[in-house]
């Protein structure tokens, strides 16, 4: 089974196939988490099919309700196909008019379906009854340059495929049989490969027995069947543009063992860490974070200022993650279920809190109301990212600059308005500085495989999206 993973907890969704022609597919879909969703009965009936693709939403366009719950499935002049997508297309207003045009009507407000119906129309010089999914592909690419990642299946083929700006992260993992799993990773020979998977993060795949093969490139169309995997095509940016991958994947969306870019997430938080410290030293008695995405950096911080790294916050962890949830009350009601003081550890002293960022605003002053009437000294805030001041219109749920805290008056004195002692953030400069060292093996210089049956090279370029912190959009948008 292949599955997406686009890491939301409001719905989830798989789509099984039998790989015949004409296929018989398994459908379930549910609004909730993962666990709640699927129950035995869901996935044995799920497991008729050989292959599959699955999604968990986290919304960013569209209302957050059963029809826009993924993946989508459409009959075409072909047979059905079933679409997973991570992203937001930057000129889904245009596209729908264009899909409409062609007669085509929409039952969502999800973009994703926008995706789904262009691939179904026919591109103009297929065969009748011959399917070219490639200029299918290429035409859904050229019409949008980002931001998707995306899982098509048809028949006893899945197609993973990467915008050509690469702005949301998507990788190919190898099912190793049970016996190699837990020997070193250098006895593996992909002969040995029981199967493929794809997800939008590489830590899903060591809990299914499968071990990290490479990322989808930018660009790149990657055909997996039976018969292992293949680069189809790779669609080129235009005029020669950077990628633009998504610099807040590492500030605070991806889990910490995930890798992109060759590196892993972890250590790119770590070295934020480090050079936040430099950036922003103060006299203080303790470093500590607020759990879990910050520690990596609170931890670099306090090795690099040589301050003790002490836990002062216990986290319940049945409550989940607050940035993602669709409206502000329901993640303030989150923040105040979220916390407990371990007063005992800093009663009377000067804490360091590193926060990984300060988005809006709604979490960082119950946090610290908490600390001090638990009996801190002084609370000094250092945010592992800089100022989030533009809208993402590219999959993350940053909608409008007034909900941005830097974007409002209390910025000027934001310490005064959270509560802190002090608040200083990590430049846009540093930022960029800790994300990029660890890439230099992946610059344009270097080659890497690109992992299809005839083992071809191909250059791979390192950039990086900062829009919602620089206004720097990677390509124009269009409304």
């Amino acid at each position: 089974m292949l599955i997406v993973c686009c890491r939301g907890q409001e719905s989830a969704g798989i789509v099984t196939s039998n790989g015949a022609s004409p296929p018989l597919y398994a459908i379930h879909k549910g609004m909730g988490l993962v666990n709640s969703t699927f129950r035995e009965e869901q996935i044995q009936k799920l497991r008729t099919g050989n292959l599959g693709i699955g999604h968990t939403r986290y919304s960013t366009s569209g209302i957050s309700g059963l029809q826009n719950c993924q993946p989508f499935v459409v009959e075409t002049l072909h047979g059905k196909i079933a679409v997973a997508h991570n992203g937001e297309l930057v000129n889904a207003k245009k596209l729908k008019m264009k899909v409409l045009r062609h007669g085509v009507g929409l039952s969502t407000s999800s973009d994703s379906e926008l995706i789904t119906q262009l691939l179904a129309l026919t591109p103009p010089k297929e065969e009748a009854d011959t399917p070219d999914w490639v200029a299918r592909i290429r035409n859904l690419m050229t019409a949008t340059l980002t931001s998707y990642s995306l899982l098509v299946m048809y028949k006893d083929v899945i197609y993973a495929v990467r915008d050509p700006y690469g702005n949301r992260p998507l990788c190919l993992g190898r099912l190793v049989p049970v016996s190699k799993f837990d020997s070193p990773r250098e006895t593996d020979t992909e002969s040995e490969t029981e199967g493929w998977v794809v997800s939008s993060e590489s830590c899903s795949f060591q809990s299914i027995g499968a071990r990290y093969y490479r990322e989808v490139l930018p660009g790149e169309i990657v055909q997996i069947s039976k018969h292992g995997i293949k680069t189809l095509d790779r669609v080129p940016r235009p005029g020669g543009d950077p990628p633009a991958f998504c610099i807040f994947e590492y500030v605070y969306f991806a889990r910490p063992d995930s890798i992109f870019e060759g590196q892993m997430v972890y250590t790119v938080r770590r070295r934020c860490g480090h050079q936040l410290a430099i950036e922003a030293p103060v006299d203080a008695d303790l470093v500590s974070t607020v759990p879990e995405s910050a520690t990596p950096a609170a931890l670099g911080y306090a090795q690099e200022a040589g301050l003790p790294y002490v836990e002062v916050l216990c986290k319940n962890r049945y409550v989940g993650r607050t940035f993602i949830q669709p409206n502000t009350r329901l993640r303030q009601l989150g923040v105040a279920q979220k916390f407990g003081a371990l007063s005992d550890n800093f009663a009377g002293k000067r804490i360091v809190l590193i926060d990984d960022s300060i988005v809006r605003g709604n979490t960082i002053s119950p946090i610290i109301k908490v600390l001090k009437e638990a009996g801190a000294k002084e609370v000094h805030i250092r945010v592992a990212s800089p100022p989030i001041r533009f809208p993402c219109y590219m999959g993350i749920n940053i909608p409008t600059k007034e909900e941005l805290i830097a974007n409002k008056p209390e910025f000027e004195d934001l310490a005064g308005y959270i509560g802190a002692n002090s608040v200083v953030y990590l430049s846009v400069d540093g930022l960029l500085s800790a994300v990029q060292e660890g890439s230099k093996s992946l610059r344009p210089n270097s080659i890497i495989s690109n992992g299809d049956n005839d083992s071809k090279s191909s250059p791979k370029q390192i950039g990086h999206c900062t829009a919602c912190l620089t206004g720097k959009y990677p390509v124009e948008l269009e409304w």
